[in-house]
């Protein structure tokens, strides 16, 4: 995962987010914050889907459209806290959400009203705050 030296830092997680091939995308996933947490904001019940993913086969829905979004987040968020956290972080109740989880944002809701607001809860919550 080559991460470019930008400006913000939050920017290279978005310039990857968009270029990297997918099978990419979920092994960082998976390195970060396991397999059953890629899976639940993929949609997929199952991870043998996250295997097939990895090698190389076609997602489907939304799932990478999700999968893209969840890396930016846990990119921004893994910059500057363990995986333990960042795990944490996506499960957790959230202030800046209205108290809601990110992880379920991120799997339930649309992806055009939810991005900006998790995003921006991601870059509160890296830079401290």
């Amino acid at each position: 995962m080559a991460t470019l030296s930008l400006p913000r830092p939050d920017l290279g997680a978005h310039r990857d987010s968009l270029m990297l091939p997918l099978p990419e995308i979920v092994q960082a996933l998976v390195s970060v914050v396991g397999k059953k947490m890629t899976a639940f904001v993929a949609g997929v019940k199952d991870t043998r889907a996250i295997d097939r993913w990895i090698d190389g086969a076609q997602s489907y829905n939304e799932a990478e459209q999700r999968l893209r979004l969840a890396y930016h987040v846990v990119m921004i968020l893994s910059t500057h806290d363990s995986p333990r956290v960042v795990q944490a972080w996506l499960m957790g109740f959230n202030p800046e959400l209205g108290d809601r989880v990110p992880i379920r944002m991120l799997r339930e809701k649309n992806l055009d009203q939810v991005a900006p607001l998790v995003l921006g809860a991601a870059r509160t919550f890296a830079a401290g705050g």
